[in-house]
């Protein structure tokens, strides 16, 4: 006899059918909010939930005492309770791998849109074409210094990108040895170097004590007048106010943002009025590619857990604060701006 499994947001059909086809029952979910789910919970009373945008609160989770596992469908689980889950011996996945080469494109394409100052071009060209084409700062990336903050699985694949387009790359990760970095990538210990020296700084860091408003006016103040912001992240990462001043008074030369502070997005939001300042709906993730990997891979955690088995990606609880940190260095690739 299978479990019964909420869906607060629907899933792919390779979940959906890895699901059925083991007997389980699957509950379509009455809404996105944590109201719905905390409702369905109370209703239905499922074994387990795939969940993907909805936060999941400690009275949530202990409205059901049958509740067993739950999955976040994705990468980011900081809307999800672990610590309320893991009281209540509630199991926590997630599918680490799914999305990580869709937002490390997000990045990328965020980087190139900044280079070429994509919104000042689109209010720009129509009226004065000469300006646009001629009068608008526009650089190449090649043979320039992206430092990547946080080199897990996206940040490890910007960076085989970064290099594929002949720019040099530094990374600070504290918690992942030298030789676990991709070949190529310089690997540093001093965050401030990342600031001072790279030409893009991206970060892919969750939210913890450590990384809550690591942006701030000093940071940014740190950072060459040339440089660019780049966040596929989370929203906490950075101090806002301190953004929107330097890249309004040229502190830095702009930003592309996936994730911001509050979404969906304030409309009085001032970094909207910045013409340096490029945002996405936090979309890094959700090409068609990635939602189907991520569906599969939470309906597979399920199912693990169901059997009884180790699953793959287990969300630990871990303190950032005491966490073991490596302070070994690897040289990287050096390359100037090829002219030929």
């Amino acid at each position: 006899m299978g479990w019964k499994i909420l869906l607060p947001q629907e899933i792919m059909e390779e979940g959906a059918a890895l699901l059925k086809d083991a007997g389980h029952t699957l509950i379509n979910g009455r809404g996105f909010e944590t109201a719905d789910v905390l409702a369905d919970m109370k209703e239905h009373r499922p074994d387990a939930m795939i969940v993907r945008i909805t936060p999941v609160t400690r009275q949530v989770i202990e409205a059901n005492p049958n509740l067993k596992v739950i999955v976040r469908h994705g990468a980011g689980f900081d809307a999800l309770d672990v610590k309320a889950c893991h009281d209540n011996g509630v199991q926590t996945l997630y599918a680490p791998t799914a999305n990580s080469t869709s937002v490390a494109e997000t990045a990328l394409l965020l980087m190139l849109e900044c280079s070429r100052n994509v919104i000042r071009l689109r209010n720009t060209w129509v009226q004065d074409y000469y300006k646009a084409k001629l009068k608008t700062r526009k650089i190449t990336l090649n043979g320039k210094t992206l430092g990547i903050i946080g080199c897990g699985n996206i940040g490890s694949r910007l960076a085989v990108r970064a290099l594929g387009m002949e720019m040099n790359v530094m990374a600070c990760d504290p918690y992942k040895m030298a030789k676990d970095f991709p070949d190529g990538v310089e690997v540093v210990r001093d965050l401030d170097r990342i600031f001072k020296e790279s030409d893009f700084v991206s970060l892919h860091v969750p939210n913890t004590p450590i990384t809550w408003d690591m942006i701030n006016k000093e940071r940014l103040e740190m950072m060459k007048p040339t440089a660019f912001l780049i966040n596929t992240a989370r929203g906490g990462c950075v101090v806002e106010e301190d953004l929107y001043q330097a890249c309004k008074n040229g502190t830095i030369a702009g930003a592309g943002l996936d994730a911001i502070r509050k979404e969906p997005v304030d409309p009085s939001n001032p970094l909207l009025t910045l013409e340096n300042v490029i945002i996405y709906p936090h979309i890094g993730g959700n090409t068609i590619e990635a939602a189907h990997r991520a569906s599969y891979f939470a309906a597979m955690g399920v199912q693990e857990v169901y059997e009884g088995k180790s699953p793959t990606w287990p969300i630990n609880d871990i303190d950032y604060l005491t966490a073991p940190t490596f302070t070994d260095t690897k040289k990287g690739r050096k390359l100037t701006e090829c002219w030929i």
